[in-house]
Order: C-alpha cells, then sequence, then structure tokens
C-alpha cells in the first residue's frame, strides 16, 4: 500500500437487465458519498453487466480477479467451481462488460496506484458470497446495507436512536453470522449456556434473538411517552422536513426555528427527531420537525426499526418534501421519499415541494426548473430572504381557514381577553366604558368557544 494508515475502499456493482447506466452510475455515486461519510477515500469503481449476479462471487471471474487487482489479492476462491450462470460469458467477455474506472474517469488495469482495504458491494451480499469475496480479495468486504448500519451507529446519540440501530444491525448480523467475523467479535463472552443438543451457531441465533426481543420491549416504552409527547402537541400545527438525507433539512430546520441542529455536509449526519418552534413566533403556532433522511435501498428492517421517527411526520399538518434542486438525480430521490411515505400512510398529508440549493444553479437551470414545478418553492436555505418567504408560506397554509370577528369584552371577564390571546391573532384592540373591544383573526370552532364563554353567566 502506498498509504498504510489510509482507509482505502474499491467499489462494485453488478447492473442487471433493466437497470440504465445512469441509474448504475447515480447508485455507485451515492455509495461513494456513504462511504465517504464512513470515512474511507474511493480508490476505484467497477461495474460488471450480467443477467443476474453470480450465486458464488456476484462477479465473473475475470472481473473478481480485476476487483482483485485492487486489494492485492488472488482474485480465486479455492474449491469453488464456477456455476453454469458463469459459463456464458467465457467467450463474451469484451461485447457484455463494463470497463473497471478509477475516479478520473480512465481505464483501470490490475496495477492499481492505490491499494484498498475494503471492497464494498452497491447491493446486498448473502453469507457464501461474502465468504467467497473476502477469500478472492484478501480484504474486508461490505455490502450497501452494512455500509448505512456503521453510518447510522456511529451517528445515533439518543436512547431511541441507539435501540433502533441495534436492533437493525442484529438482524441484519442474525443470517450472516458464521461469516461475520466482526459480528462474532462484537457479541463475545458467554451470554447464556447452551442447550442440549444446541450448536455454537444455534446459540448465537438465539442470543440475538433474545437480545432483539429485550430491545424492542424497551422500544415500546419509548413510544409510549413519545405518544404522550405527542398528545400534548396536538393543539399545535405540525410542519415536517422530509426528504432525502443531505437534501439541506437540517440547515432549513436552524434558520425557520432558530435552533442549534447539527448541520454537516454529510449522510445521515442527524438521526433524531427534533421538534422546535417556528421562530420568530406568531399567530397560529407552528411546530417544525426535521425526521431522518431518506435513501435509495434503504433497508426494510432499518425502515421498521426507524418507525417512530417516521410516525412524527404521520403526526405533521403539513409535509415539506425537501430536495436539493442541484442534484441532477432529485426528482428520484424525491420519489423514494414519497413511495417510503406512502407506504405509512403519508401520502393523504398535505405537502409542498422544497427545491432547496438554488444558489448552486445557473439561472438556465432555476428557469427550467420553475417551468417544470411551477407550484414548488425555490430558496436557497442560507439566503435570509428566501427563508422569510418559506416562513410566510407555512403560516399562510394554515392561516387559509382562518376568519375575522370582533368583540366587545366586559372588563368584568377580562379573564376571556386573556385566552382569546393564545387563540387569535388580535388586529385591533379599543377601550371604553363598556369593556376592551377587540378584532382578530382566528378559526371558527375558536369563534364558537368564544360565543359559548360570553354568553355563560358569571
Amino acid at each position: 500500500m502506498n498509504d498504510e494508515g489510509k482507509k482505502t475502499a474499491v467499489l462494485f456493482s453488478v447492473q442487471t437487465q433493466g437497470i440504465s447506466d445512469e441509474e448504475n452510475e447515480s447508485s455507485l455515486l451515492e455509495l461513494g458519498r456513504l462511504v465517504k461519510t464512513m470515512g474511507l477515500e474511493v480508490v476505484g469503481t467497477l461495474t460488471q453487466r450480467r443477467p443476474k449476479p453470480n450465486t458464488g462471487t456476484l462477479l465473473g471471474a475475470g472481473k473478481l480477479k480485476e476487483l482483485a487487482g485492487y486489494t492485492g489479492g488472488t482474485g480465486i476462491v479455492e474449491g469453488f467451481s464456477r456455476k453454469s450462470d458463469d459459463k456464458d460469458f467465457d467467450d463474451i467477455d469484451e461485447e457484455i462488460l463494463l470497463d473497471s474506472l478509477d475516479e478520473s474517469g480512465e481505464e483501470s488495469s490490475s496495477d492499481h496506484g492505490a491499494q484498498a482495504r475494503f471492497v464494498i458491494y452497491d447491493g446486498e451480499i448473502t453469507t457464501k458470497q461474502l465468504q467467497n469475496l473476502e477469500e478472492a480479495t484478501g480484504v474486508e468486504v461490505l455490502d450497501r446495507t452494512g455500509v448505512i448500519l456503521e453510518i447510522f451507529s456511529r451517528h445515533a446519540k439518543s436512547r431511541e436512536a441507539l435501540i433502533q440501530v441495534e436492533i437493525a444491525k442484529l438482524v441484519y448480523l442474525a443470517p450472516r453470522i458464521r461469516a461475520s467475523r466482526i459480528g462474532g467479535d462484537r457479541q463475545g463472552g458467554s451470554i447464556g449456556s447452551k442447550g442440549a443438543g444446541e450448536t455454537s451457531h444455534e446459540l448465537d441465533k438465539r442470543r440475538i434473538r433474545d437480545r432483539i426481543s429485550e430491545l424492542r420491549a424497551r422500544l415500546v416504552d419509548i413510544h409510549k411517552e413519545q405518544n404522550r409527547r405527542r398528545s400534548r402537541r396536538k393543539e399545535n400545527f405540525q410542519v415536517s422536513l422530509v426528504g432525502y438525507t443531505n437534501a439541506g433539512k437540517s440547515s432549513l430546520m436552524r434558520k425557520l426555528t432558530g435552533s442549534d441542529v447539527l448541520v454537516e455536509d454529510k449522510l445521515f449526519a442527524t438521526l433524531d427527531t427534533r421538534v422546535k418552534s417556528l421562530y420568530p413566533e406568531s399567530f397560529p403556532p407552528v411546530l417544525v420537525s426535521d425526521t431522518v433522511g431518506f435513501i435509495k435501498k434503504l433497508p426494510h428492517d432499518l425502515v421498521a426499526s426507524f418507525q417512530s421517527t417516521l410516525d412524527e411526520a404521520l403526526a405533521a399538518s403539513l409535509l415539506l418534501f425537501t430536495v436539493d434542486a442541484s442534484d441532477p438525480a432529485f426528482r428520484s430521490q424525491l420519489e423514494v421519499t414519497q413511495s417510503v411515505l406512502k407506504e405509512i400512510g403519508g401520502d393523504t398529508i398535505p405537502s409542498r415541494l422544497i427545491l432547496n440549493k438554488i444558489d448552486k444553479l445557473t439561472a438556465e437551470e432555476l428557469e427550467g426548473l420553475q417551468e417544470e414545478f411551477p407550484d414548488g418553492i425555490f430558496i436557497s436555505a442560507h439566503n435570509s430572504e428566501d427563508v422569510a418567504s418559506l416562513r410566510k408560506a407555512i403560516l399562510g397554509f394554515f392561516q387559509e381557514t382562518m376568519v375575522e370577528g370582533s368583540m366587545v369584552i366586559p372588563y368584568a371577564k377580562g379573564h376571556i381577553l386573556g385566552q382569546l390571546r393564545t387563540r387569535a391573532s388580535i388586529t385591533h384592540e379599543s377601550y371604553d366604558e363598556t369593556g376592551t373591544d377587540v378584532t382578530f383573526k382566528t378559526f371558527p370552532e375558536t369563534l364558537t368557544w368564544l360565543q359559548k364563554k360570553m354568553d355563560e353567566t358569571e
């Protein structure tokens, strides 16, 4: 290796039928950002077109050796005979295989300048494939799910997020228990005694099942407390920022609420849902929540683990779908976000599309997007005027159903005026000998409440 201390990785994918070059490239670029967030430097990428991944090694024998060229491995799996699904590629290898490209886009060779210490696959790997790939490359192999779980593990801070991540990791680890060296080390020590006739492998799986059950029980208690908090917030309108990871939701949250939400140019920089009041406060009071980011190929088990985080979005009165307008892939990213929310019933909630980071667009690009998304709200979270405009749009949404009212409240019923101030926006106030003459804007149900209060005898 050129640099022993550098953590380097080579990425590879299998491009099956129906996956376009653009989709494959976009997915690999996203995986590269995930890997960078994990602290690794990508030294190369490699793709092979195949009708389906090889059952034993994902790649054909030629590409497997090419992959091993990045790591110094042999590219050979001892005792492994290639399956029939690989034989058809022997004679037409040059016609159907993509070139292996390095970061600069130049054709790579088996003699790479920087060797990789990790091999990362843009998909999910079975236990057997993991064993074979590690034998062929001589380094640790991870799949996309493993990378996402590692990032989640590093960024989890709250008790709930830590439990959610551990559940997802254990669910991921269970079928891979034989092949996961790291997983075995983390389990470490003796957790329980073997049952009669129970193998070590069976014992490990039982431990994992028991631990998952214990964690899920803890999560139930946490969710009960969260539901109680949500119930207390029901009187307030709530806006939820939802969207792809790194779309700028945290920056927007910070500007809308004046909070100290963590802002980093990393995927999944924040995992915990935060709820803050819209700032400066106005009527009606509005709460803003920032949910965990979405991503393509997010494992179902991980989505399930973060159900409570998604529940925060379901509690919203308005969803703000936030996208990075400068990212060419934002349309498919928006589709991913909308699809996940639809699965959990969020498609019935009113929504607005926020196209963020327009400061990175050319005038022509911005004009084109404005024509494509005439109802979109175009902003840069770093532009105070844009944020103020968005804030106005949020309040305008909730103020649409407000009505104007006026009433003279006798001084003897001054307590009603105090309560009205919290339920309405007072636009005019004057005093005479009969009481306080107020003009206000509020919701129809508040008018009904006020009339009832005024009709009550002292």
